[in-house]
């Protein structure tokens, strides 16, 4: 296992599966830099947990966009496998026409670069938020069992955002629209008087 947070995202090129089904042979991560992105891994397609998770990156792909957010996704399987599962239908097992690239990891170099390869030689499910900067701000690794909450990465996602723009720093629980502190004693302090109650 690797923990990426505060360091580069390795870069890859890689086939992917883009959003209107052509196949990109040469996707680069590099290519998104300057856009903070969610690079979000799955084990295998055509499995089981695995399109509740997709189709929820889909269905709040609105809210990934209004915030200028990229969302990639990644797995062990290849372009071809993945344009089969675009085209079967979501009452099928299939995961329907989502809207962002899909990347090809046959060779399973990206999920190694990014440490959260299982065992078992797939993926973890991992989501890494990625800064404009290129830097990794957040990790999130579950184990296979295990879907994930697309809201939360949405939730840090605003809460980097805020600390980009206002230099402050977001309590346990921050969300979009709520007070943060001070990076200082007497600005935990203060927050802690004051809204002790929200945490």
């Amino acid at each position: 296992m690797t923990v990426l947070v505060s360091r580069e995202a390795p870069d890859f090129t890689a086939p992917a599966v883009m959003p209107d089904n052509t196949i990109n042979p040469s996707f680069r991560l590099s290519d998104y830099k300057g856009k903070p992105i969610v690079l979000f891994f799955w084990p295998l397609d055509f499995s089981f947990v695995c399109p509740t998770e997709i189709i929820a990156h889909d269905r709040r792909l609105d809210a990934f966009d209004k915030r200028g957010i990229r969302v990639i996704g990644v797995s062990v399987d290849s372009q071809y496998t993945h344009l089969a599962w675009k085209n079967t239908p979501r009452t099928k097992g299939g995961i329907g026409p989502v809207r962002f690239p899909i990347v090809a990891d046959v060779n399973h170099e990206i999920t190694q670069k990014y440490g959260i390869e299982h065992p078992d030689g797939v993926a973890l499910r991992a989501s890494f938020l990625i800064d404009p900067d290129g830097i990794v701000q957040s990790q999130i690794i579950n184990n296979l069992n295990l879907g994930r909450n697309v809201d939360e990465i949405l939730r840090v996602a605003d809460a980097l955002a805020y600390t980009r723009e206002t230099g402050r720093v977001c309590p346990a629980g921050w969300e979009s629209g709520k007070s943060a502190l001070e990076a200082s004693a007497e600005g935990v302090e203060s927050y802690l008087s004051e809204f002790s109650e929200d945490l």
